[in-house]
């Protein structure tokens, strides 16, 4: 009764996972006890196509371990010719009585953050390999000297997803 139990839960998340027609690219990297401020994440994404448009999110995992009230990222994108694009971005990341936003019903917290595509639909031009950097920018207020060691972020992920037009 048990093995069948876990066979049915194993198949329920499978269809719910594989359901994902938007999806293009979405890849994790896991961080282990704390985020250095010189750790570079990056991914590595084959340009799908340069016909249609799409959605470019930042996706983070953080725990209760997470103390501040917003994030600061550096997001760099390197283009197939070399050309190279940065932002650093804000991101809300708890309410103001101190409850941290995200999905997930545990203490781990799942964030959707925007990077591309909410403003302007964002398109592969170049074909070939594009690569997504990302670091942290964390600063205590009033602190010119970032964070060391940002605590409570568990995974940083990349996402990208076909645009419905």
């Amino acid at each position: 009764m048990q093995s069948r139990v876990i066979f049915v839960c194993l198949l329920l998340n499978v269809c719910l996972f594989s359901c994902d027609s938007k999806s293009v690219f979405d890849e994790y990297k896991t961080v282990p006890d704390v985020w250095p401020k010189n750790e570079i994440i990056d991914f590595k994404i084959s340009a799908p196509d340069s016909i249609n448009t799409y959605n470019l999110f930042v996706n983070l995992r953080n725990t209760n371990g997470y103390k501040y009230s917003n994030l600061f990222l550096v997001v760099e994108m390197e283009y197939p010719n070399g050309r190279t694009n940065k932002d650093t971005l804000e991101y809300k990341m708890a309410k103001p009585n101190g409850e941290l936003l995200g999905t997930g019903l545990t203490s781990i917290k799942e964030n959707k953050l925007w990077y591309k595509g909410y403003l302007k639909p964002f398109s592969f031009n170049e074909s070939g390999e594009y690569i997504i950097k990302i670091q942290h920018a964390m600063r205590e207020n009033g602190e010119v000297k970032g964070i060391d060691n940002l605590e409570g972020v568990t995974d940083i992920g990349f996402r990208v997803e076909k645009q419905n037009n």
